[in-house]
């Protein structure tokens, strides 16, 4: 990524610019070593988490392994962020599967994130 790009990335004032760039450019050369910056840059501009969620569903989408460490950055900006939980229940679903409510007690033991986002999902069921 040239300066010119990562200056224009920086004016983002929403995601949406940070968030088409890392899906046009998954693919590129250099990109896993631009992945971290670009996580940050997402989470320093959403105030809603509508693409904070959607950057983690898609790297989980593409390859879980690979960018684990930025996913769980996103995960915990996502809960900071999503004050609403307008986002908060299609990450649980996109990252655990649909079938999360019938694994939570499992997911609530062995996942942190998961425990957070479930317990503001659901605040009685904890």
């Amino acid at each position: 990524m040239d300066d010119s790009i990562k200056k224009r990335l920086e004016k983002d004032e929403s995601g949406l610019l940070t968030y088409e760039y890392i899906a046009n450019n998954i693919n590129s050369e250099g990109f896993k070593e631009e992945v971290s910056w670009l996580v940050e840059n997402i989470i320093r501009v959403d105030r809603t988490g509508q693409f904070v969620v959607s950057t983690a569903r898609y790297l989980n989408a593409i390859d879980k392994a690979v960018f684990a460490a930025e996913i769980d950055r996103l995960i915990k900006a996502a809960i900071l962020v999503d004050r609403e939980r307008a986002y908060l229940g299609v990450l649980a679903s996109s990252i655990w599967g649909d079938d999360y409510k019938e694994h939570a007690t499992e997911l609530i033991a062995s996942d942190d994130n998961f425990r957070r986002i479930y317990k503001r999902l659901y605040p009685i069921g904890i």
